[in-house]
């Protein structure tokens, strides 16, 4: 194995609880790092790349919102099928500093390579680059680089990057390019993967004036214009020249020269990224903001940049740092989850998370339900603010989900399955375009924020908007039978091997969450509902239908139904299904999925950790026995509730290890598709299988409650989350939980329950409370056959 740059020093060794580590040994996991190493600030995304852009999985920079448009075709069209799709491309990528020794270029399959090293850097917020390699003609050179995209400057993102000679002289050649319409491999092995428009971009100005390098590219069916800036700085010895040439779609800095033993080439870029549709924007606008950003981010020097990076992630670790003890790897990678939830969104521009963040293009970089499902339970309680412009961005887009809602012939709103833009994305698919629960999630997570914050402002106009809009949905979507009871029919719940069912529990649970807050909403707010045109009928129609919510049970079972009539389906032959055969999608047909009783992902368990409440404890445990057991886990959506229902119940090793593959699914590449960006809603599932499995955290009632129990693998967990404005910090170990308010003033207390036990916390007075005693469970439930998760 290659030494690393640490193996080599006599300097204290950093903390590696905060550091990912890939060396050369790791180049066979290429695709798989530059999604790991991806860099964002919620508006600009750069993947984890080489420098030198060689060797390659899956080039891509990415601003959120910029797609292009491309048709959707069908061997039989249908009524309200989508006929266009939008697709994620990359705006001009300005991370590539080629290198050239001699006439050979830096690449880690040639030559040798004496020492290769990136590290992410959690708490710096950097990725640093350490080669040493010598070339075919035997030249040794040294790389180093730091790049970083800035938290704190929404459009900047910048690179540092030195070059020296390992010992004797030698002639290289640098090139700082800006690219545009760079190539993306084509991935046809699998559905879930990007829908590729190559050279999507059409070129409006390029410009190079001396060290300053500006490109202005338009989509032509989006309609939208991308401007990328770049500006210089560097340091080299006299004899090194600089040169510059500009092409439609391609900017190159040069720096030419001989190096002898002990001198360097430090070149430093700065760029700035910025976008818009091309009705708001000139071409001289566009660029001459990106070079002003690109300029001052120079002026104000890359040491300030990284400072400014430290700062803002300092903050953030506050509330957002999770520490477990016990367990190192896994310490290491819910900072690496939490990491990447803090720079998937913004708190200004209401933008939105998509399901791969701005890691790669995978899903073709759209939004789905997870945002709202997995991702904002997390920044509702580390960063409000960011949840709250999430949430801003689906109420812009509510006109599309009206005007969808109306070709579908629906009242209300009917937000789209799969997005970019706020229109529907997604071709005809009995379980996309059927899984109406995506406007129950995004009233959920409307009730959560609001619920956490107490924002009454957001409440009153754009929570209260979606609300309605959501409500008016259920009520006319569902009917009442002649026995008074209110179903929904014909719709696909979370669980994607179950489509078009009647009665799905999920759905149905979700939508009378959703009509009786949209009903006390309006009633709080009257003024702000007459707006809407909401009279005192509407609501009581509202409320009528969530008491008379059909939830279908097996008696004879004693189980409830994800649907009706599920449990009556044939079981799924597991003893002739091998393990070569998951995930089933990708192996049987539909048809035969959808008949059966095997489901892809926590659904009924994922009804009961949304809506406590509504089960018993004993109907909770006798539904996890039944459904883990039919459970494959083909998405990663998937461990993460079933592991917090496990620690529930009690069954803590079990907890343990779905928590662990949450929270390892990109680290381990265990879906063998983080090359296509990351899974952010994993990642966040991470987070609440820690804090609603481990902690016991639930948010239901009017008070947060914790029942918190540990594995004997966790010596102490301890978590942050903001409640009305002000930091909760939670320490929980085998003996006692300790609940204190660290930041609060002197006067500041809240009221919340432990195990039951109703306790006042306030910030001069932190509250311990002992754990009590697991219950004895017996033998925890079967998963199916060569599905349970890996023990830890």
């Amino acid at each position: 194995m290659h030494p690393t740059p640490d193996q080599r020093t006599d300097e204290p060794q950093p903390d590696e609880r905060w550091r990912i580590r890939r060396t050369w040994d790791d180049l066979d996991r290429l695709g798989e790092t530059e999604s790991v190493f991806a860099l964002s600030n919620g508006w600009l995304g750069w993947r984890g790349t080489l420098d030198e852009g060689l060797p390659v999985d899956m080039p891509g920079s990415y601003l959120n919102g910029l797609h292009e448009r491309r048709e959707l075709n069908y061997p039989e069209n249908g009524y309200a099928f989508p006929q266009l799709s939008d697709t994620v491309i990359s705006p001009p990528n300005a991370t590539l500093v080629r290198l050239w020794v001699g006439d050979e270029p830096l690449d880690l399959r040639t030559g040798t390579v004496l020492a290769h090293e990136q590290v992410l850097d959690l708490r710096a917020g950097v990725i640093e680059r350490l080669t040493e390699w010598i070339s075919p003609a035997g030249y040794g050179v040294r790389v180093r680089s730091t790049r970083l995209v800035s938290l704190s400057r929404r459009r900047v993102a910048a690179v540092d990057w030195t070059v020296e000679p390992l010992d004797g002289p030698v002639d290289l050649r640098i090139c700082a390019d800006l690219l545009a319409n760079e190539h993306v491999p084509e991935r046809a092995d699998d559905p879930r993967a990007a829908s590729l428009i190559q050279d999507p971009l059409t070129a409006e100005l390029h410009r190079v004036d001396g060290a300053d390098a500006l490109l202005v590219h338009r989509t032509e069916r989006s309609e939208q214009r991308v401007a990328v800036a770049v500006a210089h700085r560097s340091a080299a010895p006299a004899h090194v020249t600089t040169d510059a040439d500009a092409t439609p779609d391609r900017i190159r800095v040069t720096l030419a020269g001989p190096l002898r033993a002990g001198e360097r080439v430090r070149l430093t870029k700065f760029a700035a990224y910025e976008w818009a549709p091309v009705a708001d924007s000139s071409v001289d606008e566009l660029g001459a903001q990106v070079t002003a950003e690109a300029d001052a981010a120079r002026t104000v020097g890359f040491d300030d940049l990284l400072a400014e990076q430290r700062t803002a992630l300092d903050d953030a670790w506050r509330t957002a740092d999770v520490l477990l003890d016990g367990d190192d790897e896994l310490q290491l990678a819910i900072r690496f989850a939490m990491f990447h939830l803090i720079q998937a969104g913004r708190s200004d521009g209401d933008r939105t998370i998509p399901a791969k963040g701005l890691t790669g293009n995978g899903y073709d970089g759209h939004v789905l339900w997870d945002t709202e499902g997995y991702v904002l339970p997390v920044l509702t309680y580390i960063a409000p603010a960011v949840a709250r412009s999430a949430l801003r961005w689906r109420h812009a887009h509510l006109p599309q989900a009206y005007d969808r809602a109306a070709k579908l012939r629906l009242t209300g709103a009917t937000f789209p399955w799969r997005t970019i833009s706020g229109r529907e994305c997604s071709g005809y698919w009995p379980a996309g375009t059927a899984a109406l629960h995506v406007n129950a999630d995004i009233a959920d997570a409307v009730l959560r924020y609001v619920g956490a914050t107490g924002d009454e402002d957001f409440l009153t106009g754009p929570g209260l908007d979606l609300l309605v809009a959501t409500a008016r949905l259920w009520h006319g979507f569902g009917h009442f039978t002649d026995d008074g009871s209110f179903h929904i029919v014909g719709v696909t719940g979370p669980d994607e091997y179950a489509a078009l069912v009647d009665d799905n529990l999920f759905t149905n649970l979700m939508a009378r969450r959703n009509l009786r807050g949209a009903a006390d909403a309006v009633e709080r707010h009257p003024e702000a509902a007459g707006r809407l045109g909401v009279d005192p009928a509407e609501v009581a129609g509202w409320r009528a239908a969530a008491e008379a919510m059909t939830l279908p049970y097996d008696p004879k079972r004693g189980v409830h139904q994800q649907a009706a009539g599920f449990t009556d389906r044939p079981e799924w032959n597991f003893a002739d299904t091998g393990d070569d055969d998951y995930p089933l999608l990708l192996h049987f047909p539909y048809l035969e999925l959808y008949r059966h009783q095997v489901v892809k992902q926590a659904d009924l368990v994922l009804a009961m950790l949304r809506c406590p409440g509504e089960f018993t404890a004993e109907e909770k445990a006798a539904n996890f026995a039944y459904y883990e057991a039919r459970t494959v886990r083909d998405s990663s959506l998937s461990a993460a509730p079933q592991g917090v229902l496990a620690a529930e119940l009690g069954h803590l090793d079990l907890a343990y290890d779905l928590f662990a593959e949450s929270v390892l699914q990109d680290l381990e590449d265990l879906g063998d598709k983080t090359g296509d960006g990351l899974h952010l809603a994993s990642l966040g599932g991470a987070w609440l299988a820690l804090v609603q499995g481990f902690g016991g955290l639930r948010d239901d009632r009017e008070l947060l409650s914790f029942d918190p129990r540990l594995p004997d693998r966790i010596d102490r967990l301890a978590f942050s989350l903001l409640w009305h404005g002000h930091r909760l910090h939670v320490t929980l170990t085998a003996d006692e939980a300790r609940y204190e308010l660290p930041d609060a003033d002197a006067d500041v207390a809240i009221e919340l329950w432990h195990h039951g036990e109703r306790l006042r916390v306030a910030a001069d007075h932190p509250t311990t409370r002992p754990m009590p005693p697991l219950p004895d469970l017996g033998p925890e439930p079967p998963s199916p056959p060569g599905r349970r998760p890996a023990r830890r």
